[in-house]
C-alpha cells in the first residue's frame, strides 16, 4: 500500500435542495456539473478547484425534525482551503456581498479561518496555514 489517498468528494444532506442549489451555486460561483435522481435520494454534484466535487443529497420522503447538531456524532465542519490569510479577506468581503452571515477571520497558531453556515446550518469554514 502507497500513502493514504486525498479525498475526491464530500456529499452533504441538505433539508431542500430548492434552497440550497442556489446558495451553493452563488457561494461556489458556478453551476452543478450533476444532478439526478439516484432514487431513494437526488444527487446534485459541483466541481471545485483541485478535482475536489461537493455534492449535495435530498432525501424526499425524509421527515426533518431537528436540525443540525455540531454535538450529534458525524460532520463536524467542511474547510475549504486558502493559500494566505489575505485571500480570506477576499471571502469575507464575497459572503458579505452574498450576505451570508459569518464570524468574521479568526488568528490562531495553526491558521486562520473564517467560519459560516449553510442554509441548513451545516458549519463550513475558508482556511489558510498560518504565513
Amino acid at each position: 500500500m502507497g500513502t493514504f489517498p486525498s479525498l475526491t468528494h464530500v456529499a452533504v444532506t441538505v433539508s431542500d435542495l430548492g434552497v440550497s442549489v442556489p446558495w451553493y451555486s452563488e457561494l461556489f460561483g458556478a453551476e452543478a456539473v450533476l444532478d439526478e435522481d439516484t432514487g431513494p435520494f437526488r444527487h446534485v454534484v459541483f466541481a471545485l478547484d483541485g478535482g475536489m466535487l461537493f455534492g449535495l443529497h435530498g432525501f424526499p420522503d425524509r421527515p426533518w425534525t431537528t436540525g443540525y447538531d455540531p454535538r450529534r456524532p458525524g460532520l463536524d465542519h467542511v474547510a475549504f482551503a486558502c493559500g494566505e490569510r489575505a485571500e480570506l479577506e477576499q471571502w469575507q468581503g464575497r459572503l458579505d456581498e452574498l450576505g451570508v452571515k459569518h464570524d468574521g477571520i479568526v488568528d490562531a497558531h495553526y491558521g486562520s479561518g473564517l467560519s459560516f453556515k449553510d442554509p441548513d446550518g451545516v458549519p463550513l469554514e475558508f482556511f489558510a496555514p498560518p504565513a
